[in-house]
């Protein structure tokens, strides 16, 4: 019997055919998850699908002047860079099993490797990391393996997204995870150091963190190191282009969320997590490491090195479940990289910080707005507090054509009225001034 039919008379023949009835079919489902009805309507055409699509697109709000940041940013994007990831052999890759038909996709990883490393000051980096947030659990689980512990120390300035994926990770593994609380928008070093002790596997910061503020953590390193302990920083990658770099603080292990290199904003990704650490960890790092080597000619060649998955080995001994290629998203931000160059990526990092300061300053000359930190060094994120509540002004600002910033009440108990605003090289001096005389009209 043909498997077309929608009507429940036609499915009822087809389970009677095969002698079974629809309660035996789902009988291991339990009543409450059961879905109400399969009466499902009729089948629509390809182009009544496109117009009942169009439809749903249309009440979306895509014209907004994008303010917004935390962990995502509208950076511009050369047209090279999608004009040359569409290429056919790009796009259409898929894991590099047999390097000896893989060569050109090995090369790409590699170099995108190799350029993670110069921009972390690191000594290796892998590919096939989900995105920022999966990279830092990763980087977590990585430093528990090394040291054999089972004590993490993570400050709530980093990534309050991150956070709660860790967590959620983490919940039902005998993990012992203190959350310290940061001071003044820094990292709190008090709190930090009295908990290092022989137990603590890592302690897990970032920079610029999630309210924008730069920090330096040598003195965190090296603590952690006396302690045998790790030091873990998730960083913005654009900022690394005038900030010391995790290399240089003593940083063991460097993560963070790769869309800003290069990858549109997008509801829900795709998104790339990078990884670097230093080379004596190499052999605990999750997802894909491909090496340079030369074949039976001598001639250059690229292999996968280590892949230790569990589709790989026994799953005992796997580093991470993490399965999926994301080749693609890392080609992406190699090009990103490739066509700004060294100077490029300092050059657009400036820009930001500098815009940024602008925007701190036009906003805080309008009344009753006034910096959350004060007097705190930033990239190109900050902290302003309203004399309302922040939520409710960025919904107004919404209706003025404005994406104003990140309502923090979400994450941060007492900051009801904080919003979390940031400026890329794409907000001109105008549009600033165009958000500052909507929020000073909503105020």
């Amino acid at each position: 019997m043909p498997f077309v039919s929608n009507t429940p008379e036609q499915q009822e023949q087809m389970l009677a055919e095969i002698g079974l009835t629809r309660d035996a079919l789902f009988g291991d489902i339990p009543a409450e998850l059961m879905a109400k009805s399969f009466d499902l309507p009729a089948g629509i055409t390809e182009q009544e699908v496109r117009n009942r699509l169009a439809e749903l697109s249309d009440k979306n709000s895509t014209n907004l002047i994008c303010f917004l940041g935390g962990g995502f940013y509208d950076h511009f994007i050369p047209a090279a860079v999608n004009s040359i990831i569409s290429r056919s052999e790009f796009y259409t890759a898929y894991t590099p099993y047999q390097p000896e038909l893989s060569q050109g996709t090995l090369q790409a990883i590699y170099e995108y490797q190799s350029a993670i490393c110069r921009l972390t000051e690191m000594e290796v980096a892998n590919a096939s990391l989900y995105d920022g947030g999966t990279a830092i659990y990763e980087a977590m689980m990585m430093a528990l393996r090394i040291t054999g512990r089972n004590k993490v120390i993570i400050d709530d300035s980093v990534n309050p997204i991150y956070r709660v994926m860790i967590h959620s990770y983490t919940q039902n593994l005998r993990i012992e995870l203190e959350e310290t609380h940061c001071e003044d928008g820094l990292a709190n070093r008090k709190q930090i150091l009295d908990r290092i002790d022989d137990q603590t596997a890592a302690v897990i910061l970032q920079n610029p963190n999630f309210f924008g503020c730069i920090d330096d953590f040598s003195d965190i390193a090296r603590a952690a190191h006396k302690k045998d302990a790790l030091l873990v920083v998730s960083c913005y990658p654009i900022s690394l282009g005038i900030l010391k770099t995790p290399g240089a603080m003593g940083v063991d292990i460097v993560t963070g969320e790769g869309q800003s290199l290069g990858i549109p904003m997008s509801f829900g990704g795709p998104y790339l997590g990078f990884m670097a650490s230093r080379k004596q960890y190499v052999r605990k790092m999750p997802g894909r490491i491909v090496g340079e080597t030369a074949d039976a000619l001598g001639r250059r060649a690229y292999v996968l090195t280590l892949q230790a998955r569990e589709q790989h080995i026994r799953r005992e001994k796997a580093t991470s479940n993490i399965c999926s290629n994301e080749a693609l998203c890392a080609l992406t931000a190699l090009v990103y990289m490739s066509l700004l160059g060294k100077e490029g990526l300092k050059e657009t990092a400036q820009i930001c910080a500098n815009k940024a300061s602008y925007a701190y300053k036009r906003l805080t000359a309008i009344p009753e707005v006034e910096p959350h930190f004060k007097a705190r060094w930033s990239f190109n994120e900050f902290v302003l507090d309203l004399p309302c509540e922040a939520a409710d002004v960025i919904a107004k600002l919404i209706e003025k054509g404005f994406a104003a910033g990140f309502p923090l009440s979400r994450y941060y108990k007492g900051m009801e009225n904080s919003m979390l605003i940031s400026i890329t090289e794409k907000r001109t001096k105008q549009q600033i001034g165009m958000l500052a005389e909507a929020l000073e009209s909503v105020l």
